[in-house]
């Protein structure tokens, strides 16, 4: 099956650099993203949205943009089956890389998203990290 539905969660980082999503004050500061049914594979997906977790929403930004431009790799760490290995991986601690460009565009579009839903509660964009991100396979059919 080549759809999955994705989920994005940014909030605003607090004084204190820690801020949790489900708590009712931080709430105001947090903005939502998901997609359903998008088509692009879910372990290239599932991978990138594990290299991104915990990025401003500015870095991951530049790094998908680098990821398909060939300058930086996305790591595999649990679909590694028939991969080869690169030079780019060394960066994250493993010999196993990909460069998922539609999955990239998916996730750069969730984060355009993101980015206007902060703009509509007047967040400061800056300061906005991914602090959750899902990806889920869609069902069979």
């Amino acid at each position: 099956q080549l759809a999955c539905p994705l989920d994005l969660g940014c909030h605003s980082v607090s004084q204190n650099g820690q801020g949790l999503f489900s708590e009712a004050t931080e709430r105001r500061k947090a903005v939502r993203s998901s997609g359903a049914n998008i088509r692009v594979h879910f372990k290239n997906t599932y991978e990138t949205a594990n290299a991104i977790r915990g990025m401003k929403l500015k870095q991951a930004r530049g790094y998908l943009k680098d990821v398909m431009a060939h300058k930086q790799a996305v790591p595999f760490f649990r679909f590694t089956g028939g991969l080869s290995r690169h030079a780019q991986a060394k960066r994250w601690g493993t010999n196993v890389c990909r460069w998922p460009v539609k999955s990239c565009k998916a996730l750069l579009t969730l984060i355009d998203n993101a980015l206007a839903n902060a703009k509509a509660k007047s967040l400061d964009e800056s300061k906005l990290t991914i602090n959750h991100i899902q990806v889920n396979q869609a069902p069979k059919g």
